[in-house]
């Protein structure tokens, strides 16, 4: 009866090459959108944009107020606005020093804010839409509130979350293929 028995074999190491062989790794580049590009740049300014026109579009209402989920989307798109505003000048400053905004923190920070923003802009917008369905459809109460001044509204917060989700989705990927 043959029995096997393990057995250490040992491993050479491999020979040393030259550096014409193995080029050293390259970085991955800089795609329009991310932070620091003038890509990312037009994203955050189209994004405090359509935040700031929702914000204010809705703030022009008397009876905002009374709906909880209107209160929610002025608050959700005002801080959309703030971030967006706030990066917008972190990639104006990277483009005027010619720096690249790749450090693993920044990048982090940048992710967890997008997708912070991006979920409470969806979800205020996506409650909007529901109350200004309700008001509309539903109830024909549209002759007593201020309907198209909630849908404008609405439908701005959902252009900014639009906007918003290709700098997340950007940042996600440069920070995983760290």
């Amino acid at each position: 009866m043959n029995i096997s028995h393990p057995s250490v074999h040992p491993v050479e190491a491999p020979p040393l090459t030259d550096d014409a062989q193995n080029p050293p790794r390259v970085r991955m580049r800089d795609i329009q959108g991310m932070p620091g590009t003038l890509g990312g740049l037009v994203l955050r300014f189209v994004q405090s944009l359509f935040a700031v026109a929702a914000l204010c579009v809705m703030a022009s209402t008397s009876d905002f107020k009374s709906v909880t989920a209107f209160c929610y989307l002025v608050a959700a798109v005002g801080l959309q606005s703030l971030w967006s505003i706030m990066l917008a000048i972190v990639d104006i400053y990277a483009l005027l020093v010619q720096r690249r905004l790749r450090n693993t923190r920044i990048v982090s920070l940048f992710t967890i804010g997008d997708g912070i923003t991006s979920t409470l802009t969806f979800a205020a917008a996506c409650a909007s839409a529901g109350i200004t369905v309700l008001i509309g459809n539903d109830l024909n109460e549209c002759s007593r509130n201020h309907c198209t001044i909630f849908e404008t509204a609405t439908a701005m917060a959902f252009i900014s979350w639009f906007a918003v989700s290709p700098s997340f989705l950007l940042n996600f990927w440069s920070l995983a293929a760290r």
